[in-house]
């Protein structure tokens, strides 16, 4: 029946295994959707609902940030997407009463799938110091504690205010008003965990840290480079461009360390051919990488450009680059015998990539966390960008970067100010609009403000949507910092595993999802997105709020920012509380784009922002040009005998939200804590297909770090190379684990060992910990 959680925590140590699929989406795809949305929400307002998704009149789908097309079809959602509907328009509850029934002692031995699973909350709940189960709280008492602990604070710098991606515009704009007005830029948010890379990277090389091409650029590509990404499980719309990029003439190269079903073959499941036939072949080329060994390919690519007459776009170099000389230079001297180590490629296999760069005018190089989550994860992108320039293929049609954004609107928020080192330029038309001095001095990234809690120097954590303790790396030590903290905030729809890892107090405000209606003093409100390819655009909810205490993202921002700032405050929050299109009017006067806001975003699909690389070929660099960038070839050094982990999700889940407990396409079912290994390297540590082994890190301060009881599964993935699920294995990632420049968590290169379980008929650790 819909609304009815499950009973129990599920056993998840010991799921059932199946060859990996070569196939995405087709009729299973539908089967499922259509089975968790009923499960979640019921027959009718399944279809009220999901038919809203992504439409010019609906609301944007609250899962990945892939963009719209022009023409939209009836259905505009995934697989994923539907089910992160599901979750959001459920007919479950969590009441106070539940709360009773289970004091944090007990919620903290569920598992993160199990807490999802129970539904939406309905009203704030307080968990005062030293008790154990939360109570409800008046919305008005709930900002009281908040205020008392921030203004109890020695500086406005020992709070933190986190943000993750599914927070509005509007709510974004006005979060770091607040924190700014409040006199800190302690912003950090989920882009310091996912994307940080690609915008250090990027500011650098062209001027602008987002990607530089919309999707009518895929359908007009020669050739689409998708590397380090499984858009079938991640951001499965993505599909659909690219078998209409292939249906045009492109060609699809695959650089990942896993064969992906989705990249294979995609049955479109909103075509007969994807239901009824084979569907469409999309990769030309796969070159199963070693995982980290993406920057020396890149550079590979780059000498073999330098070396093969007639192939460098001399006249864009001429005119709109800079550092070429040095670049070519480094690239020159490129040693192939390191090129193979680092990629585990056969020579051949990168000459073949190289023909295909030939035969093709315009490129697009597609990436997500595979290149981001590295040590030396933005030199590999500023090597992408590399590659790029050589052939001129930025601001030409059919040509750029795609870095693909994981979540929706996380790149909007960045663009709202959410950024722990703001520009000057944005914090003077900060000043000039409100008429006070925003803080220079910059804030606490994501690993900044686990060590700030961890040490005492951070007292108060707000966050804004999220799961952090889930999230964030080094487990352990992320929940230790947690607990240290006087005061833990969250805002939320659900519950998860940072509701019960809390500080001394603890506070959960419920908030209004996506589906739902938004109205306030002046009437029905919409808020605003922005995609992943720069396209801003209005989202409205249909649905009656879970809950009659629910209140909005921007309600709860602007309700905090009278109880703690009073009468003093020079911002007009109750307006911007009553009518959010006042908020607009003051995000057209700071942000660069946004000129005319409330008209461009009421036209039906947005408008889409400014990008100078793309629009006009100029590039806002410290050169005045797009820079070329000559640095060593890295890639993680793993010891012999050990093997090199990457973190990734399952179908099931998005980010750390977890669906389900199957991974259909990697031919998981019923479990997790699974890690997938080559046979040889399986057959090397002793482990039998079916086996069961910790994991455990290794890394400098000699901190051992252990994930207990997965099932080994023996799979086609590089020599040398694991995977597994986080964030069951955040544990093992250390805190000092993170790439240079951007301080991204190094999520996707631990060096681990495995050591068989112990008990192989009891695995699994007694207290789940996710």
């Amino acid at each position: 029946m819909a609304g009815k959680p499950p009973a129990g925590d599920p056993v998840q140590d010991a799921p059932d295994v199946t060859a990996p699929q070569h196939a995405a989406a087709g009729l299973p795809a539908i089967g499922h959707t259509l089975r968790i949305a009923q499960q979640q929400m019921g027959v009718r307002r399944t279809a009220l609902t999901l038919l809203k998704v992504n439409q010019k009149d609906g609301f944007d789908c609250p899962g990945c940030a892939w963009p719209e097309p022009a023409k939209r079809h009836r259905a505009e959602f995934c697989e994923n997407g539907a089910k992160a509907v599901a979750e959001e328009a459920t007919l479950r509850r969590v009441t106070p009463d539940f709360f009773a029934r289970h004091p944090v002692s007990d919620l903290a031995t569920r598992s993160g799938y199990w807490l999802g699973q129970q539904g939406r909350l309905t009203q704030p709940m307080y968990l005062a110091d030293g008790a154990d189960t939360y109570q409800p709280v008046p919305w008005e008492r709930a900002f009281e504690i908040i205020a008392e602990e921030l203004h109890q604070l020695a500086s406005p710098d020992e709070a933190v205010f986190y943000t993750s991606g599914r927070t509005s515009n509007e709510a974004a704009f006005l979060y770091q008003l607040f924190a700014r007005e409040l006199g800190t830029n302690n912003l950090p948010d989920c882009s310091n965990m996912c994307h940080e890379s690609s915008g250090s990277a990027l500011t650098e090389t062209l001027g602008v840290g987002k990607g530089s091409v919309l999707l009518e650029d895929l359908y007009r590509a020669d050739l689409i480079i998708v590397a380090g990404q499984n858009p079938g499980t991640n951001h499965p719309r993505m599909l659909s461009a690219l078998e209409q990029a292939k249906a045009g003439g492109a060609r699809i190269v695959t650089v990942n360390p896993l064969p992906e079903a989705g990249l294979e073959r995609f049955k479109n499941p909103q075509t007969a051919r994807g239901l009824a036939g084979s569907g469409t072949a999309l990769t030309d080329l796969f070159l199963q990488i070693r995982i980290g060994g993406d920057q020396a390919l890149f550079r590979a690519l780059g000498r073999l450009i330098l070396e093969t007459e007639g192939a460098v776009d001399t006249a864009f170099v001429d005119q709109h680059t800079h550092g070429f000389e040095e670049f070519a230079k480094t690239a020159r001297a490129t040693d192939w015998d390191e090129v193979l180590r680092a990629t585990g490629l056969d020579r051949r296999e990168i000459e073949r990539l190289h023909e295909m760069v030939l035969g093709a005018r315009s490129i697009v190089v597609c990436w997500a966390m595979g290149l981001t989550q590295h040590k030396h994860a933005v030199p590999t992108i500023r090597e992408v960008v590399n590659f790029l320039l050589l052939r001129g293929n930025i601001g030409r049609p059919g040509a750029g970067v795609c870095p693909v954004r994981g979540h929706s609107n996380v790149q909007g928020d960045r663009t709202m100010g959410i950024f722990e080192r703001p520009a000057p330029a944005f914090l003077d038309a900060l000043e000039k609009e409100f008429g006070f001095a925003p803080p220079r001095e910059h804030g606490l990234d994501v690993v900044q403000s686990i060590r700030a809690m961890r040490d005492g120097t951070a007292k108060v954590f707000f966050a804004m949507g999220g799961n952090f303790v889930a999230a964030s790396p080094d487990t352990e030590v992320t929940e230790a910092a947690m607990r240290r903290a006087r005061l833990t905030v969250h805002v939320s729809t659900k519950l998860n595993r940072s509701h019960v890892v809390t500080g001394a107090r603890a506070l959960i405000l419920p908030t209004l999802g996506r589906t739902e209606k938004d109205v306030q003093a002046s009437g029905e409100q919409f808020v605003t997105v922005e995609d992943s390819m720069g396209m801003v655009h209005a989202s409205r909810g249909g649905l009656a709020p879970a809950s009659g205490q629910l209140l909005s993202e921007p309600a709860i921002i602007c309700r905090l920012a009278r109880a703690v700032l009073g009468p003093d405050s020079v911002i007009p929050w109750a307006e911007f509380e009553a009518d959010y299109d006042r908020v607009r009017d003051r995000i057209s006067r700071v942000v660069p784009g946004f000129a005319d806001f409330n008209t461009k975003v009421r036209r039906p699909g947005g408008f889409t922002l400014p990008h100078a690389p793309r629009d006009s070929r100029s590039f806002p660099t410290a050169t005045g040009k797009a820079n070329f960038t000559a640095a060593p070839i890295e890639y993680p050094q793993v010891p012999e005998g050990r093997l090199l982990l990457q973190t990734l999700r399952s179908h099931d889940q998005y980010n750390t939200t977890i669906y389900g407990l199957d991974d259909r396409y990697r031919g998981i079912k019923g479990g997790r804590r699974v890690v997938l290994l080559h046979p040889e390297d399986a057959t090397a540590f002793g482990l039998a297909d079916g086996g069961y082994a910790d994991l455990v890190s290794e890394w400098s301060d000699g901190v051992e770090r252990r994930a207990e009881g997965f099932r080994v599964v023996h799979y086609p993935t590089t020599r040398g190379c694991a995977a597994a699920y986080y964030p069951e294995t955040n544990v093992l990632v250390p805190l000092d684990h993170t790439a240079d420049t951007s301080n991204t968590p190094a999520s996707k290169s631990v060096v681990i060992r495995l050591e068989a379980t112990r008990d192989q008929n009891h695995p699994a650790p007694a207290t789940p910990a996710v």
